[in-house]
């Protein structure tokens, strides 16, 4: 089943139900996040800042220590993706200092911390290879939320992103979304990780109703749903 929902607590929720959760913060999170694997990241997350919101439970710690594991058996460094887009960079530290702690308990190399951008993060920083950790507010908040609940999570975007535009990045991130719940196998629900953002909602309800197609194409393979 497809669902559509909003914010970080439905996430977590969606990740309880062992359903795929992907994340959709079109300004700018997944935005940066496609661009980022467009450049060539193997690997992307998402984690809250700090310090951390009170009214979900969420870990940039435990994210940064994954994070940082997968860059470790991967031979690669992993650049941090964070919030102000403008202002100083120790800002940006400050925020990211929960992802920063765990990436250092997991003996991982950070190679950049670049502000959050949408397609110009890709231009900042090589990301050939590397994993991202996108450390924001309304995305970021929404993929740690889901991920310490032991979700599978992901993200997409419809936005323009550094190689990409019509439909290719909702059709990237949708079937990302389709391969990690096997094919249909389990549950997905597209959050809109802004409560109050109308673009992350219809965004999200367009990303909804590719896996939709996807899966009624599934049910009825000899024609039309």
């Amino acid at each position: 089943m497809i669902k559509v929902a909003v914010g970080a607590v439905e996430a977590a929720a969606a990740a309880s139900r062992q359903e795929v959760v992907v994340i959709v913060d079109i300004i700018d999170m997944s935005t940066t996040l496609e661009s980022a694997m467009e450049a060539g990241a193997t690997a992307v997350y998402g984690a809250a800042p700090w310090p951390p919101p009170e009214y979900c439970r969420v870990c940039p710690e435990a994210v940064g220590r994954a994070a940082g594991l997968e860059a470790r058996e991967r031979g690669s460094g992993v650049v941090v993706v964070a919030e102000p887009r403008a202002g100083p960079a120790r800002e940006r530290r400050r925020q990211a200092a929960g992802v920063l702690a765990g990436l250092r308990q997991a003996g991982a190399e950070v190679v950049a911390v670049v502000p959050n951008m949408g397609k110009e993060t890709a231009r900042v920083a090589d990301f050939e290879g590397k994993v991202v950790v996108a450390v924001t507010a309304a995305g970021g908040v929404a993929f740690d939320a889901a991920f310490n609940q032991g979700g599978r999570v992901g993200t997409a975007t419809v936005a323009r992103t550094l190689r990409s535009r019509g439909k290719e990045p909702a059709l990237r991130g949708a079937g990302r979304a389709w391969a990690m719940s096997g094919e249909g196998d389990k549950g997905i629900t597209v959050v809109a990780a802004g409560p109050g953002c109308l673009e992350d909602l219809l965004a999200a309800q367009y990303v909804a109703q590719l896996l939709w197609d996807r899966w009624t194409a599934g049910l009825n393979p000899g024609g039309s749903a």
